[in-house]
């Protein structure tokens, strides 16, 4: 139903390992680009989600990080450890740098494990069609909206990712920003799934530099705008110089407690939301990796509640 989308940064992969149980009760299924030469975060991921009984996919040749030129470390790490494990499955990013022969080559490759194929750029939708061997495919499209390219993989398992985060400057987000209404329509879109990039957005880079503002994005869903998403950017004030993160995280923070707690909020308690209002009550700064993990755990038990009771 559910298919977010991570790279594996350190923070991204502890918000998957610490929502594993949530993930499994929801019947989610992360997709995980690794981008770190070392698995250590990963493996403990995935074993904690196996633990839980939930699934997930690894991209063994990403696009991004530090496996970008080599991906057999990743497959062969996957053949080791989960090979006899359908709950843990490869995936394969099919871009547009891609000719038919080589995709149907790298799934051959993978034809004997379920397999999730990321359509990412890739045009030769017909062709590449045509030539998939037997087996059972998910099709994941990282652009919902390219309808005709999608038509060729009819009558297959068919998700599709939306971007809902636009990336901007932390002092440039207005309060709301509309996220993504997918998690309603995908079935009238004739998909079986759909899947977002949370509250990081697409897009990729190795560190940031000192950050002028603080944001903590937060979504919610609401009822009265017929389910659709939202999502919270609560800014720092002080946003002229790089010095006293802390400040300006308290800055935003308030405001986050302020909306929470007012009347008809719409923001779901999660135990993320409680976890800010402990930060706020011991005025902590936990660091903004941390703020990050805790924006995603919330946008999972979000759409977890909204799928067990929408």
């Amino acid at each position: 139903m559910y298919y977010p989308f991570f790279r594996g940064k350190q923070f991204e992969l502890l918000a998957i390992k610490e929502s594993a149980s949530v993930i499994a009760d929801a019947g989610f299924n992360p997709i995980i680009e690794p981008v770190r030469e070392t698995v250590n975060g990963l493996h403990r991921t995935l074993q904690e989600i196996v633990a839980q009984g939930a699934a997930a996919s690894v991209i063994v040749n990403p696009r991004h990080g530090d496996h970008r030129h080599d991906s057999e470390e990743l497959a062969a790490y996957l053949r080791d450890n989960y090979g006899g494990n359908d709950a843990i499955s490869p995936a394969l990013l099919l871009t547009n740098a891609m000719s038919t022969e080589d995709a149907l080559r790298l799934i051959t490759a993978h034809e004997s494990q379920l397999l999730t194929l990321v359509h990412a750029g890739f045009t030769d939708g017909r062709g590449l069609a045509a030539g998939l061997p037997s087996g059972d495919f998910t099709h994941v499209f990282l652009d919902s909206r390219n309808v005709l390219y999608r038509r060729a993989f009819r009558g297959g398992r068919r998700i599709l990712i939306e971007d809902g985060f636009e990336r901007k400057k932390n002092a440039d987000y207005d309060l709301i920003d509309r996220f993504s209404e997918l998690h309603v329509t995908f079935e009238e879109q004739g998909a079986d799934g759909y899947g977002d990039f949370l509250t990081i957005g697409d897009h990729y880079a190795e560190g940031g530099g000192p950050a002028y503002a603080v944001a903590i994005h937060l979504t919610f869903i609401d009822p009265g705008q017929e389910d659709a998403m939202f999502v919270y950017h609560f800014k720092s004030d002080t946003n002229n110089t790089p010095v006293d993160p802390a400040g300006k995280f308290s800055e935003a923070l308030q405001k986050l407690v302020t909306t929470v707690d007012s009347a008809g909020s719409k923001v779901l308690e999660t135990s993320a939301v409680h976890e800010f209002r402990d930060l706020h009550a011991r005025h902590h700064f936990p660091g903004l990796g941390y703020v990050k993990k805790l924006s995603i755990k919330h946008h999972l038990e979000t759409l977890a509640d909204y799928h067990a009771h929408g």
